[in-house]
């Protein structure tokens, strides 16, 4: 299968490392044009000077801005107004007992997992659907399904981002724009491997060992059994993207290494 996303322009939220950094240079492999998105000036010119050496073209490129609040959106609409493929990858995380999360933490949360995407996709939906194509992404997590004891907020921000994927894809319904949701598993971002070696050294242990440990522990029913790599949970995403997927639409798509025990 070749995927040739050449002529569409894609915005990537929260792409200047980790699975969002893959899923644009994926794209940009494939052809598009592709909006690097971060908060930091500087990692944001670092992240389009990698998008652009992997396809050895120059017509990546960035906006600074915090997605996670209504003036970065607003700053990212201006800077782009327009775009085929929106991929909501922007989002927190962090481990926290449940009694511990207040509502400031909640809202926080709300913020930049959910009204992210539910501000950038009211926007650049309209166009897709005037143009009769495009294709919209929320990045949401296994933990959509299981939904984690130590991260019970995260859990339930990516529930709604299940929730937002189905209902915007009735919405857009015979439209030729098509709307899904993907759940990666334990991923090797920078945050995961950062995360593994300060839990490894409160245990005393490698952090490849921890990494084998907090899958035994936390999710003993992956399939996989390691982390899977951003490239990998990117190589969906760019799939999903495609021409190829038009038929995929209201779907909440797994790369979560088989951890959620059901077949459907």
């Amino acid at each position: 299968m070749i995927i040739d996303l050449t002529g569409k322009t894609a915005v990537v939220t929260g792409s200047t490392g980790g699975i969002g950094l893959a899923i644009a240079i994926g794209l940009a492999k494939a052809g598009a044009e592709v909006t690097v998105v971060g908060r930091d000036q500087a990692r944001v010119d670092t992240a389009v000077a990698e998008v652009r050496e992997a396809t050895g073209k120059d017509n990546a490129r960035g906006v600074a801005c915090d997605a996670g609040t209504a003036a970065g959106c607003q700053a990212l609409i201006a800077a782009q107004p327009e775009a085929d493929i929106l991929v909501n990858n922007l989002g927190i995380y962090g481990a926290r007992e449940f009694f511990d999360i207040d509502d400031a933490l909640w809202e926080e949360f709300f913020q930049v997992n959910i009204m992210s995407g539910v501000r950038l996709a009211r926007h650049y939906a309209k166009g897709m659907r005037e143009r009769g194509w495009g294709r919209i992404q929320f990045i949401s997590s296994e933990s959509a399904l299981n939904i984690p004891t130590e991260m019970v907020h995260y859990g339930v921000s990516k529930t709604a981002l299940q929730g937002l994927s189905r209902g915007l894809a009735k919405v857009l319904a015979g439209t030729g724009v098509t709307v899904n949701s993907i759940l990666p598993g334990p991923t090797r971002t920078e945050g995961a491997i950062q995360m593994m070696a300060d839990l490894a050294a409160e245990r005393g242990v490698s952090t490849e060992e921890m990494e084998a440990l907090f899958l035994k522990e936390n999710r003993p029913s992956t399939l996989l059994q390691r982390f899977a790599s951003p490239e990998e949970v990117a190589n969906l995403c760019v799939y999903a993207a495609s021409p190829q997927a038009s038929a995929t639409t209201g779907s909440a798509l797994r790369v979560e290494g088989g951890i959620v025990e059901s077949i459907a």
